[in-house]
């Protein structure tokens, strides 16, 4: 075991009524880390979080904690603390009791639990609320106070299950920066579940993109992002075009019926690939100057900028550029080659890539709106 890695899980496997949620999974957690484990519903994230904090047992497979095996290690005993979406407050209590609840338990003398709390509440900044009774509380305010008592039992670990998913977009932006502040000024590992990717990005130093109980990707947010593994993640993270594609030689890669230069090597000549252009790395220009030519079929306006669909010979490419266009105009394209990431082919290959669903459902509002004209 590393010396930085505080948990480790190997080749752990674990099924639910016969289906594997968990099939050998293997993944290490460096000390003070904010790691998150990103995925769709059903992806065995949260079971991953449950095997960590031991409320679940795996049935194959081993959990070590700072060098230790402590699968058999009741839940109690570990220096581990959850925090839930549903926070599993106390409503007879008040905010102080609430943050001194397991301080309590451990029967720590008045005096330290009065310090510690009085600490808790000054990191969540609630200093003030003290006796404030739960429902009397926003849902931001309860969030806080949650942290506040997983946080007074001094865990090496913080487990946070989808947490921040009850909190408008506001408030979520706002607890994003929070727990980034606090997990950094106590510096103790979180490890962070959500099926948002944009949370997982602002917040992580690292990210665990899963699928099927399966690690599909670990790295830092940009290499997730710039660099995905397979068509899944591309997919999952962000926005991608994805097509099928031909190494031509290194450096040259065929797609769209055009040759295109690229940064990507090792490939053999003539290996069939999964090509990914994010949207917003396309440039649109007059046909004349595209190395690419298509058809604008949809125009979104999002603020920002658009997000325009353009048909290039059937296959609908997703742009997101500021400037504006128009349905029926037709343009010209242009990637650069370090806009162009290259795939080896996977069981996610043809499952994903370009946005004739995008589209369809785009003229289906627009059918709907006119019939309710």
């Amino acid at each position: 075991m590393e010396k930085n890695n505080l948990i480790e899980l190997k080749n752990v496997t674990l099924a639910f009524e016969g289906e594997t949620v968990l099939d050998r999974l293997n993944l290490e957690i460096r000390d003070k880390e904010f790691i998150t484990l990103l995925g769709p519903s059903g992806c065995g994230k949260t079971t991953t979080l449950g095997i960590i904090a031991g409320f679940l047992e795996p049935e194959e497979g081993d959990v070590f904690f700072d060098g230790k095996r402590i699968n058999d290690v009741p839940a109690y005993k570990r220096q581990v603390n959850t925090i839930f979406q549903r926070y599993a407050l106390f409503p007879h209590l008040n905010v102080y009791e609430n943050i001194a609840f397991g301080l309590r338990i451990r029967k720590l003398p008045e005096n330290e639990i009065h310090e510690k709390v009085t600490e808790m509440l000054r990191l969540v900044n609630m200093t003030g609320l003290e006796k404030r009774k739960i429902n009397h509380l926003s849902g931001g305010q309860q969030q806080r106070v949650a942290i506040a008592r997983a946080l007074a039992n001094n865990p090496r670990v913080l487990l946070l299950d989808e947490p921040l998913a009850a909190l408008d977009l506001m408030l979520r932006k706002d607890m994003q920066n929070e727990l980034k502040k606090i997990q950094k000024q106590l510096g103790i590992t979180f490890i962070f579940v959500t099926h948002d990717q944009e949370e997982a990005l602002s917040m992580s130093d690292r990210v665990v993109v899963m699928d099927n109980g399966r690690i599909q990707q670990i790295g830092t947010p940009k290499d997730i992002y710039n660099e995905p593994t397979n068509a899944f993640v591309a997919d999952f993270i962000g926005e991608s075009n994805i097509l099928d594609g031909c190494m031509i030689q290194d450096y040259e890669a065929e797609f769209s019926g055009k040759r295109f230069a690229c940064l990507d090597s090792g490939f053999a000549p003539g290996q069939k690939v999964d090509v990914v252009v994010r949207p917003e790395d396309v440039d649109i220009v007059p046909v004349e100057q595209g190395m690419l030519s298509g058809i604008v079929t949809s125009v979104t306006f999002l603020g920002v900028h658009y997000e325009i669909i353009v048909d290039i010979g059937g296959f609908k490419w997703m742009i997101q550029t500021t400037d504006e266009h128009h349905i029926d105009e037709t343009v010209g394209l242009i990637i650069e080659p370090d806009a162009i990431h290259i795939m080896h082919k996977s069981e996610y290959s043809g499952r994903y890539g370009d946005y004739s669903t995008y589209s369809d459902e785009i003229d289906h509002l627009s059918d709907v709106e006119e019939d309710e004209k």
